[in-house]
């Protein structure tokens, strides 16, 4: 077990007590120099892998010609390349424009003043299990007090929370259509509202997937009461879901769509992307800061773009790993292992539920699985509302019978649950 140093805050949680070394492609390697396949992958921000050599080499190059400039104080070409390249990436029928930041967290904060802006409204509506970020007003959009929100009293806001709809949680669309009017009944007017804020598919909330008619239900709610639809592709954005983005598994656009984790191959880069019209009479000076869109992440980022843009190619890795995930998960089930629940998501964001026969979540025998596998050389991440859905987020790179191999210590560590 790695003893950390006394000078880090203890309010940081660590999942696993290794310290990493370095790693490729879906293998990482601690100081000890134990080998471990890595289901985590920085928590989903390395899709293409540890340390891909077409990154590394973008990286290398930007790095020997400049390292940083605020491109508030002095536009580089990286920045400019790279908001190109997102506009054509992101599949709408109107290409967005916007900002880089250093987070997925920063970009949500940008996108709540963006709303805020422009509809001169102040409440945002969002969802239970949600998950946008540890920054102050981003705390209040997330769906569960314990850890993030407890002992902080008043937080920015108002924000009202309603159920999320999922085949995965059993929330029909149904419910959750009669609980946002409930709002608009009991709680706020709906012309106080800002915004609406959800991921298509919930990361920290366990893998879920957005139910499709609910979904276009909100997209015509948001457009007939002047409210703008804010899409969270943190996590599941850049080939995660087997698309560039979840959305488009929906058959929706967003008003503004949030960035970050893999879209610079573990670079810090976030970014906000919406429609044209939403920056039209912002104040000069009102977005920006020093670091966001850092020429060395830009470079690192344009690379990915260009992985990425290979539509087929895209497909049959997650096609391909979404069908082994699927193979294993079925040979747990006809084994019987009980504590296996559902299987949820969508493409290669997948969550492995544990939960007992009378309904109660695994959260201790996850707890217990996550040290067993990582004895065994894996590395795995919990989510969901009690911790009791395991999260696979290796690369969509890995090799066959990496993924195979992962998933076979995986089953092993069930077995013995």
């Amino acid at each position: 077990m790695t003893t950390l140093s006394p000078q880090i805050s203890p309010a940081l949680s660590i999942v696993h007590p290794i310290t990493l070394d370095h790693g490729k492609n879906a293998h990482v390697w601690d100081t000890a120099g134990k080998q471990y396949i890595d289901f985590v992958c920085g928590i989903g921000v390395l899709n293409l892998g540890h340390c891909h050599p077409n990154v590394v080499n973008a990286i290398v190059q930007q790095a020997q010609k400049m390292t940083h400039y605020a491109f508030n104080a002095a536009p580089h070409q990286p920045y400019s390349l790279l908001m190109d390249a997102l506009a054509d990436f992101i599949p709408t029928q109107q290409p967005l424009v916007g900002m880089l930041t250093n987070s997925g967290a920063e970009a949500t904060e940008n996108a709540l003043k963006v709303a805020r802006f422009n509809t001169k409204r102040s409440a945002v509506i969002a969802f239970d299990g949600a998950f946008h970020g540890r920054t102050l007003a981003a705390l209040n959009l997330n769906g569960k007090v314990a850890p993030y929100k407890v002992g902080l009293g008043a937080l920015p806001g108002p924000v009202f929370h309603i159920p999320f709809p999922s085949p995965d949680t059993g929330v029909s669309a149904q419910t959750a259509i009669a609980a946002l009017q409930r709002l608009g009944e009991v709680e706020i007017g709906f012309d106080e509202v800002a915004a609406i804020i959800v991921e298509p598919v919930q990361g920290d909330g366990g893998f879920q997937v957005l139910d499709a008619e609910f979904a276009q239900y909100l997209r015509q709610f948001c457009d007939q009461h002047g409210i703008l639809l804010i899409l969270d592709e943190i996590q599941s954005g850049f080939g995660r879901t087997g698309k560039r983005f979840a959305f488009e598994h929906l058959g929706i656009e967003p008003d503004l769509l949030l960035l970050g984790k893999s879209i610079a191959g573990g670079m810090p880069l976030g970014a906000m992307m919406a429609k044209a019209e939403l920056f039209q009479t912002m104040p000069k000076g009102s977005l920006g800061g020093t670091y966001s869109g850092n020429p060395v992440a830009c470079a690192a980022a344009l690379e990915i773009i260009k992985l990425l843009n290979d539509a087929p190619t895209l497909e049959k890795w997650a096609t391909d790993y979404e069908n082994r995930v699927q193979q294993h998960y079925q040979q747990w089930q006809q084994q019987g292992l009980s504590i296996v629940g559902r299987l949820t998501g969508i493409g290669a964001m997948r969550g492995i539920e544990l939960r007992h026969p009378d309904g109660r979540p695994g959260t201790a025998e996850l707890a217990q699985i996550l040290n067993q596998a990582r004895e065994k050389g894996l590395l795995l991440m919990p989510s969901g509302s009690s911790r009791h859905i395991i999260r696979l987020l290796a690369p969509l790179t890995i090799e066959a019978d990496t993924l195979d191999h992962g998933l076979r210590i995986l089953g092993d560590c069930l077995a013995n649950c």
